[in-house]
């Protein structure tokens, strides 16, 4: 089960939800150092090392929502309210 998981409906087209949840990976990629990849409509992602390591999940884009779930590791599980609102205003892009 993840520690935190949040979906939140979006009125774009698939290809440019998917878009903004690409750049959203690429700049937590540049910032945490996570690793992800596309599998289908869902990127995967952990992160290997640094202040995050531990931490995986996936952001899952469908027509008509896209899906955070993260599993946080027990050194971050106290800062999931704050991980939690960062999510929430990540996905406001969305629309």
């Amino acid at each position: 089960m993840a520690t935190i998981d949040i979906t939140r409906p979006h009125s774009l087209p698939i290809d440019e939800a998917k878009k903004k949840a690409e750049d959203l990976a690429k700049g937590m990629a540049d910032r945490f150092g996570i690793a992800w990849k596309w599998d289908n409509d869902t990127i995967r992602f952990d992160t290997p090392s640094g202040a995050a390591k531990g931490t995986k999940g996936e952001v899952s884009v469908t027509e008509n929502a896209v899906r955070v779930a993260i599993d946080l590791p027990f050194m971050l599980k106290m800062m999931k309210g704050t991980i939690e609102g960062k999510v929430q205003e990540k996905l406001k892009v969305l629309g």
